[in-house]
């Protein structure tokens, strides 16, 4: 089969107890953008029992398609059903690009799924485009154009890798959470819908769900959070992190921090921003203590407004950041606390 015959962006589109998780929005904008470069249009992939009240809200958020699998058997996810169902559905119409979120279902179900119909998988992405391959023309190898090529942190966030799936289709990746930006909510917005179901045989690779239990976390998603106030290795000390806990408190916002403070045990990985933890958008951004490598910056730099406060005035964050301060950090973040309490009338 030539790849000629595979058309369209799809994306799965994730739900949880008949909700549609956030990053299936999100996969929705990018496939947007992709399928304009492409002159094609974009697929949400549903599966789930009793999801078909949910096609409305992913055609308002800009599918132009909705393919539903709608069985009993895929009412809680399990890898087998799962896999069948979204194989199925991409052996029998022929996606040109497939995207998954990289949310725990997302990094089981992808590999599992490229495997079966055969491609290559990236995972993790942080960025998608359509362009050339090779990136640069290179004697004796054909350029291919109009190729998704997926960025991703490799090494262990040392380092950024481009790859491309130029002989296989479809092209699949999947997508960290927060990375991409959903399209504003169109009320109203219809999709062509889809039902289709390959039918279910289970197996003894169909696990049996005997219970589900629900922890309640009690750490908060710093994805959500408005404000944030990260630290870096120049905080010094877990201790030290008091000071930045005060001023966020005061501002209403969030504690993160960069990979060396989770590195030292001074904070859990939940609250890191980077290449290898979180990307984060929010409305305030302070980096205090953190040099600014390109591993951490490409997990903030969307911010809306972004402060640097840093006793090296050649450190890099100082190149993306909208406001910097070069000083010692124990003295003028109580400072800027004190000086916002008073303003606040804290």
């Amino acid at each position: 089969m030539g790849l000629e015959e595979y058309k369209g962006v799809y994306i799965y589109a994730q739900q949880v107890d008949n909700q549609i998780s956030p990053i299936a929005f999100e996969l929705i904008g990018k496939a947007k953008e992709l399928a304009s470069d492409l002159g094609t249009d974009v697929t949400a992939v549903l599966l789930g029992s009793n999801v078909k009240g949910l096609v409305d809200e992913l055609a308002e958020y800009g599918a132009d398609k909705v393919i539903v699998v709608d069985d009993p058997e895929l009412e809680t996810y399990r890898t087998e059903p799962y896999a069948h169902a979204l194989a199925a559905v991409i052996n029998e119409y022929k996606p040109e690009i497939m995207l998954v979120g990289a949310t725990a279902i997302g990094r089981d179900l992808g590999p599992t799924v490229s495997a079966r119909v055969k491609t290559g998988l990236t995972a993790d992405c942080t960025v998608l485009e359509i362009g050339d391959f090779p990136l640069n023309p290179t004697p004796g190898q054909e350029q291919k154009h109009n190729q998704l090529l997926m960025t991703r942190p490799a090494f262990g966030g040392n380092t950024i890798a481009t790859i491309a799936c130029p002989d296989n289709r479809p092209q699949m990746a999947t997508v960290r959470p927060g990375v991409m930006q959903k399209l504003p909510r169109e009320a109203g917005r219809k999709a062509e819908v889809i039902d289709y179901n390959p039918g279910f045989t289970p197996n003894n690779r169909y696990v049996e769900i005997l219970n589900v239990v629900k922890a309640v976390g009690s750490v908060k998603n710093i994805m959500d959070a408005k404000i944030l106030v990260s630290g870096g290795r120049g905080v010094g000390s877990k201790e030290n992190f008091a000071i930045l806990e005060e001023l966020a408190d005061v501002l209403g916002g969030m504690v993160s921090c960069s990979r060396a403070v989770v590195e030292n045990g001074w904070l859990a990985q939940d609250y890191q921003v980077g290449q290898t933890g979180k990307t984060v958008r929010p409305n305030v951004y302070f980096a205090i203590g953190i040099s600014g490598a390109i591993q951490h910056v490409a997990g903030m730099e969307e911010s809306d407004i972004i402060i640097a406060i840093n006793k090296d005035e050649d450190a890099p964050i100082f190149d993306v950041a909208d406001y910097g301060l070069v000083g010692d950090l124990n003295k003028i973040v109580p400072q800027l606390t004190a000086a916002l309490k008073a303003e606040l009338g804290k």
